[in-house]
C-alpha cells in the first residue's frame, strides 16, 4: 500500500493528472489548524479541543505514517457531522487521494475505526 500511494504522490508532485484511484489510509482523526501547532496536538490529551473544534466545523485531517491528509467530501458537511465520532481515534478512511497547493487531500467515502 505504501508503494502505491509513494508513486501516486510521486505523480501528483510530477503534475501528472490525478488518479481516481480509492486508497484506505490509516490514522488519527485531527484537528488540522490545532496540528500545525505542535505534534502534542493530537491523541487523547488533545481530543476535548479537537472535538469543540469539529462541531465548529475546523477542518480536520487523517495523521497518518506518511503525513497528515486533508480530510474533504460529504464527511465534513454540517460541521463534520459523520467525522465527530471519530475524532482523535485511528480509523481506516477509505476515498480519493490528490494535492493541492502543496497539501494532500483525501475525499473520505468510508471510514471505520481501526481495531
Amino acid at each position: 500500500m505504501h508503494v502505491a500511494l509513494a508513486g501516486l504522490l510521486s505523480a501528483l508532485l510530477a503534475g501528472a493528472p490525478p488518479s481516481t484511484a480509492r486508497f484506505t489510509l490509516t490514522g488519527e482523526v485531527v484537528d488540522v489548524q490545532c496540528l500545525g501547532r505542535g505534534d502534542e496536538n493530537r491523541g487523547a490529551m488533545h481530543a476535548d479541543c479537537a472535538l469543540s473544534c469539529a462541531r465548529r466545523g475546523a477542518m480536520l485531517g487523517l495523521r497518518t505514517a506518511d503525513g497528515v491528509y486533508t480530510i474533504t467530501g460529504p464527511f465534513t458537511l454540517d460541521s463534520n457531522k459523520k467525522l465527530i465520532e471519530f475524532v482523535a481515534l485511528t480509523v481506516r478512511a477509505t476515498g480519493i487521494v490528490t494535492q493541492k497547493d502543496g497539501r494532500r487531500l483525501i475525499n473520505v467515502n468510508a471510514i471505520v475505526l481501526d481495531r
